[in-house]
């Protein structure tokens, strides 16, 4: 079960796109508040993306989908997390596995690409990558940039060999970097 909070102020939203696993969307919005403390709350604020879809690369533009989550932010939200099934992409990438506004509010993570090189049902190593990922996501979302620690939750992923070499983890360095910014965002 996610943790609420008993005023609604200060979540990170975890907001899933289309339909998805519960049990997997519980999972990150554990991860999530073990990481960064914040309640989460799991509140879906769109329904699908669809405007966001580019006919000519049958991918999905990730930044319009950016901007609408946080044109759609609640009060209580200090940081969205979207998750959806869809492959997204940047125009100078083929795809991405996520996306965030660095030091702002939203940020979202696909799960299509995350189940490469894996059985069917092989719960574990895919819910690792999801929330590698989403925590990488959230991170930027609270101003740290790649790390060049390639253990680090911050390190830049080309390849899904490369968010399976992550840790999961913050090196030294972007654990002070992070608690710098929080204590910034305490101060506001």
């Amino acid at each position: 079960m996610h943790a609420k909070s008993k005023t609604l102020q200060d979540n990170i939203v975890i907001s899933p796109i289309g339909n998805l696993d519960a049990k997997l969307i519980e999972r990150v919005a554990q991860e999530v508040h073990r990481f960064f403390g914040y309640s989460t709350d799991i509140q879906p604020l769109l329904q699908n993306v669809d405007f966001a879809f580019e006919l000519n690369r049958r991918q999905y533009y990730s930044t319009p989908i950016l901007e609408r989550l946080s044109d759609l932010a609640p009060p209580h939200a200090i940081k969205i997390l979207a998750i959806t099934r869809v492959d997204l992409f940047i125009p100078i990438l083929t795809h991405v596995y996520g996306e965030a506004q660095l030091g702002g509010k939203s940020c979202i993570i696909s799960t299509l690409r995350l189940n490469e090189g894996l059985g069917i049902g092989v719960w574990g190593p895919f819910s690792q990558r999801v929330v590698k990922e989403a925590v990488h996501e959230l991170g930027h979302t609270f101003n740290l940039r790649h790390c060049q620690d390639h253990t680090c939750c911050m390190h830049y992923c080309r390849s899904i060999l490369d968010v399976d070499r992550k840790s999961g983890q913050f090196c030294r360095y972007c654990k002070i970097l992070l608690s710098d910014e929080m204590k910034n965002l305490l101060k506001k």
